[in-house]
Parts: structure tokens; C-alpha cells; sequence
């Protein structure tokens, strides 16, 4: 009897991103996704798989997040859960090298030094586990601020400008630069996107596994699970959306 028998639909695995498609852009999710995926755990697996370090998902999702999965992907699967078991993590920092990464971490911070943005707070680099997170504006802006920056982002494409010298400077440190949510990109080694997530699922049996996010444009952090061989992608524009697509899918 495998772990998954007392679904309805062992064989079938709905993986989720965070921000934007389960939850609005760093807020915390509704009563009505909740039940949701409460109703979706009893007919199928289900995961989440974020960028996000854990923490910022339990702000998020709630503290019994890792209880309300199957499968929980942190920082896309380099911190990972099953039935809450934590499985076999990775280190970015490990991976690149100490010297590399100084050299990287002093470029942003000059790059960042140089913009001229209408607002800056703090935390312009995140270090995490498996990557790290680079804010123009700083991660400690309030949520009007998000908004504000994100227009400017959008008009003036200051992340993508970033990203663009990002690859210029550092061209054979193997490293992918992907923008998601409103203020930042991440970067981390190429092959460790969302994908990376599937390495923990090579011993199961699923049949289908499905990914519902909101960044699935080339360039947008969902892009390569989105368009993977072994998934059915999923785009959404909101939790709303998401609601509306898993009923029509699933809870029927």
C-alpha cells in the first residue's frame, strides 16, 4: 500500500506556486484556497513549490503549511518536505564558491547603488539556501511601496536591465536569473529553477502532474516547470483563477 492509496486519485500530483497563484503577492492566503486544497488533498497529491525560504511561506500560507501539503518545495525543492519529513538539501553558496560569490554580492550592491528609483528601503540581497534574491527597491518596503515600484519596474524594465548586466559581467558562472513577483529576480544555478523540484519525485508513479502559476511567460520564474515535458502547465492571473480552474478540473 503505497502512501497516496486513500486518495481518490493517487496517480495524479497538483503542484502550486506560492505568490500570485495561491496566494495575492505576499499576503496571506484566504479561507476559501485553504479549503481548496483541502478538498484537492483528498482527491489528489498535492505540493507547493516557491522560491520563497520556508519562513516567508509560513507567513504566507500559514505556520501549519508543511501539515497541509504532501509535498512542500521550498526555495524551489533545495529545502523540501514529504508528509513532512524534510529530504535532502542543497547550498548555493556551497556550489558556487565563497570568491565567486563576493564578486557577485559586491556587483549588485554597486548596481544597485548607481539606480535611480523613485524609493529604496533594505535588503537588496536575500541570501538563501539554494539562491539568492535581488531587490532594486529592498525587500522591507511596505506593500504601497511594492505597488509603486512594480509601475516603475514595469515602465522603465529596471529589473530586466538588471538581469541583462547581471549576464554581461558573469557570463560563465552558470547561473540563470529569473524575475518573479514584484520587486526582485532571483538567481541560482541554472537547472536549480522550479524543476528542480522533480528530482525529489524520480521514485514515484504519478500519471499526471500538474503546476498552476502566474509567472509563466519565458523569463518569469514558472516558465521552466510551466513548459517541462513531464508536466501539464497551468497559467493563472490570481487566486481566483486558480480556484475556478482546480474545481473545474478536479472537484467536479
Amino acid at each position: 500500500m503505497t502512501a497516496w492509496a486513500h486518495k481518490a486519485n493517487p496517480s495524479i500530483l497538483v503542484l502550486f506556486d506560492v505568490d500570485g497563484t495561491l496566494t495575492p503577492a505576499r499576503k496571506e492566503i484566504t479561507p476559501e484556497v485553504k479549503q481548496l486544497l483541502a478538498d484537492l488533498r483528498k482527491k489528489a497529491v498535492i505540493g507547493f513549490v516557491g522560491g520563497s525560504d520556508l519562513s516567508k511561506q509560513k507567513e504566507q500560507l500559514g505556520e501549519d503549511c508543511v501539515d497541509m501539503f504532501d509535498y512542500c518545495f521550498s526555495e524551489n525543492g533545495l529545502t523540501a518536505y514529504r508528509l513532512g519529513q524534510q529530504l535532502a538539501s542543497q547550498s548555493f553558496v556551497g556550489w558556487l564558491g565563497e570568491e565567486k560569490y563576493k564578486k557577485l554580492a559586491n556587483f549588485v550592491l554597486k548596481y544597485i547603488a548607481d539606480l535611480d528609483i523613485p524609493i529604496k528601503r533594505g535588503t537588496f540581497i536575500e541570501f538563501r539556501n539554494g539562491m539568492i534574491n535581488v531587490s532594486p527597491i529592498g525587500r522591507n518596503c511596505s506593500h504601497p511601496e511594492r505597488d509603486i515600484y512594480e509601475k516603475f519596474d514595469i515602465e522603465h524594465k529596471v529589473r530586466e536591465k538588471f538581469v541583462a548586466a547581471l549576464k554581461a559581467e558573469f557570463p560563465d558562472y552558470g547561473l540563470t536569473y529569473s524575475i518573479g513577483g514584484q520587486i526582485s529576480f532571483d538567481v541560482f544555478p541554472t537547472g536549480w529553477d522550479k524543476t528542480y523540484c522533480l528530482n525529489h519525485l524520480k521514485d514515484e508513479t504519478f500519471s499526471e502532474i500538474h503546476f498552476f502559476g502566474d509567472k509563466t511567460f519565458k523569463g518569469g520564474n514558472d516558465y521552466e516547470i510551466f513548459t517541462h515535458e513531464r508536466i501539464t502547465g497551468h497559467s493563472v492571473a490570481s487566486p481566483d483563477d486558480t480556484l475556478r480552474i482546480v474545481k473545474e478540473l478536479f472537484l467536479k
